[in-house]
């Protein structure tokens, strides 16, 4: 039978016992939010997409369309609790500015570099075990409604086009949460500071429930609030899928709009995420019961959450 495997979630994955590391790609793509956990040590992840968006904001003057294209590069080192990650942004602004004449913005828009680090992973009862009672055996786990948390810290670079450039530098901190209700159900809440040390900070928050419909599949839903000072709140909210080509090869569509303001905001995305996978996990072997010295041996560690569901699955075949 044809080896198949299941979509993590989209952006979120379903982490080994005590690694960071999946068999199966772990993209944040296409929601906004971020998982607290990394890729793995000696994993390089290539998350990009193309984007469109337009808004006829008549209170600015301005009905901006903009397209381009981004790119999040990610990658673990030292620790698998630790992951360095950039993501740089090109894009063409199309200023249609009544009664003026309409113009172009194009230039690099975003050029972040940042790291993230897993404080806390959450573990679950294996119920599964569980054979002498159908109650607990059945019954919710208390402790998924304690989250994993991370925190991610980055650097706003100024090193973008004529257009886009602030007037300094700028950090931008997170505190990420995540929420394994069930082997499907996942809930990612990111809190989010962002232009910290220049004058239009930026305080948001972002909520998504991602849900997996089979072995290829899993979509989102997405709400993302913005709060600047001097500027009414604005609320986002996004849908958008994702598709499972390979362990290695996420494909995925998405789009969002809002709801309470006075103007329509429309933005979609459609991208692809790949990892070249070069992680090994240091196996110890010990050569006796008794004995204190161990061997260490690299190699890649097998029996996590993805196999143990093919053999059930073979099984039932």
């Amino acid at each position: 039978m044809k080896r198949v495997y299941l979509l993590l979630l989209l952006f979120s994955s379903y982490q080994m016992v005590n690694a960071q590391y999946t068999e199966i790609i772990n993209s944040k793509r296409p929601g906004f939010s971020e998982s607290p956990y990394s890729v793995g040590t000696d994993v390089f992840q290539f998350e990009t997409g193309l984007f469109y968006r337009t808004s006829n904001n008549e209170l600015s003057g301005s009905k901006p369309t903009t397209v381009g294209g981004e790119l999040f590069f990610r990658y673990g080192k030292f620790f698998e609790n630790l992951e360095v990650n950039a993501k740089i942004a090109y894009q063409r602004d199309e200023i249609l500015n009544t009664p003026d004449p309409n113009f172009n913005i194009s230039g690099l828009s975003e050029l972040t570099i940042g790291a993230k680090y897993l404080i806390y992973q959450q573990k679950y009862t294996d119920k599964s075990k569980e054979i002498r009672s159908w109650k607990r055996r059945l019954a919710f786990d208390k402790k998924r409604l304690i989250p994993s948390i991370a925190a991610s810290v980055g650097v706003n670079t100024n090193f973008l086009g004529e257009g886009f450039k602030a007037n300094e530098l700028s950090i931008k901190g997170a505190v990420l949460l995540q929420n394994d209700f069930s082997d499907r159900l996942v809930l990612l809440t990111n809190l989010i500071a962002d232009k910290i040390l220049s004058d239009s900070n930026e305080y948001s928050y972002i909520a998504t429930m991602t849900y997996a419909l089979n072995y290829k599949w899993s979509y989102f839903i997405e709400n993302q609030g913005i709060f600047e000072k001097g500027f009414s709140p604005k609320y986002h909210f996004g849908t958008g899928v994702a598709y499972l080509f390979s362990k290695d090869l996420q494909l995925d569509a998405s789009v969002r709009t809002n709801f309470f303001d006075d103007y329509s905001f429309l933005y979609s995305s459609i991208g692809v995420a790949w990892r070249l996978d070069k992680h090994s996990d240091e196996v110890i072997q010990k050569k006796s019961p008794r004995a204190k010295l161990s061997k260490k041996q690299k190699g890649r560690k097998k029996g996590n959450f993805f196999s143990r569901m093919f053999k059930k699955k073979k099984k039932r075949n």
